[in-house]
């Protein structure tokens, strides 16, 4: 007997237990099928982050651990497909979809629905963390499903720290997927950009726009005699109230991934004087990543990818993002035979 499309079993990588990367296995399942107010994409590409390792090995404080527990399984993981950010071709939509017909080419992130290490995703036309739009026409699937996640937060916090023309901006973790958009961006707001990160990611940030560097395994930038209007802080790791000594007097200092003992000095930290500690920026919009497609259709913004794997070997991916080696994204070239 025959099968119609939507009965033909798609090949995706199914997230069966939290901890270590073998606990990804790639699997055949059901090709899903769209809400009346999602699109279903035919993934070209997607990526493996930092976050998404998190995540899947539940690296958390023990907090979020138990929040996480709460939303994705006690015991083991309910919603059985990881990956937020894709770009790809839609090929169905819900009823109530009016921005996209079958056929376009789009990319964007999947929020906390994930599902995109798979050959065919289900995707909120717009949600509080899901968002979609027309892939740039001057990038590759590969080259887009490297922008969403990193360059949204990237672009949020730049405008949250009301960064202007003329401004010095430290960015602290520039060879990241956050850092690599932020520098490109600070340029573009036409800030004076200090990238800090490791040895080998220091030539790749100078190509992408920074005007200087500093190797955080020689040199540690809060003991530094310079000052900075802003700065973005992607690790995350670091003391707040030693950055605080580098920024000047009413700037700013954004963390991109605060931990919840760093948010608690940097507040009070912040209260010392004009400087603003922020932890939080708005929720993406669909507005913002077309804002982030406009400005890379006019070259002002490149993607940086590191490595790409097929979709079976995300584990080995994973395994590489865990390493802290990665330069800009690790994709996953979901589908091979039209990556264009």
């Amino acid at each position: 007997m025959g099968y119609t499309d939507k009965e033909v079993p798609v090949k995706a990588i199914v997230w069966t237990r939290y901890g270590p990367p073998e606990g990804l296995r790639f699997a055949e399942v059901a090709r899903p099928t769209p809400k009346d107010d999602e699109v279903l994409v035919r993934v070209r590409a997607t990526t493996v982050t930092a976050g998404d390792c998190e995540l899947r090995s539940l690296k958390f404080s023990i907090w979020l651990r138990v929040f996480f527990r709460i939303y994705m399984g006690l015991t083991k993981p309910r919603r059985k497909i990881l990956g937020q950010e894709l770009a790809g071709d839609v090929e169905e939509v819900g009823k109530n979809v009016e921005r996209f017909k079958k056929g376009d080419q789009v990319f964007g992130t999947t929020g906390f629905g994930f599902g995109a290490y798979a050959e065919f995703d289900c995707v909120p036309v717009e949600s509080k963390t899901a968002v979609l739009a027309a892939k740039p026409a001057n990038m590759t699937y590969e080259e887009a499903a490297a922008v969403p996640m990193g360059g949204l937060e990237a672009l949020r916090f730049l405008r949250r720290g009301n960064l202007q023309r003329g401004q010095r901006i430290l960015i602290n973790g520039a060879g990241g997927s956050i850092g690599t958009v932020a520098v490109q961006l600070a340029k573009y707001f036409g800030a004076e950009v200090t990238a800090v990160d490791s040895t080998e990611k220091l030539d790749m940030l100078r190509s992408i726009g920074a005007d200087r560097v500093i190797d955080y395994t020689c040199e540690e930038f809060t003991e530094s005699r310079e000052t900075y209007d802003a700065i973005l802080d992607v690790v995350g790791k670091g003391s707040i109230p030693h950055g605080l000594r580098v920024l000047k007097g009413d700037g700013r200092y954004l963390v991109a991934n605060p931990r919840l003992s760093s948010m608690l000095r940097g507040l009070t930290s912040s209260k010392r004087g004009g400087r603003k500690v922020i932890f939080r920026a708005p929720n993406p919009t669909t507005e913002d990543l077309v804002f982030l497609k406009e400005i890379i259709e006019a070259g002002r913004i490149r993607s940086v990818i590191d490595r790409r794997y097929p979709l079976e070997q995300v584990p080995e991916a994973h395994r590489y993002v865990e390493s802290g080696r990665a330069r800009g994204k690790v994709i996953i070239a979901v589908d091979q035979s039209g990556l264009a």
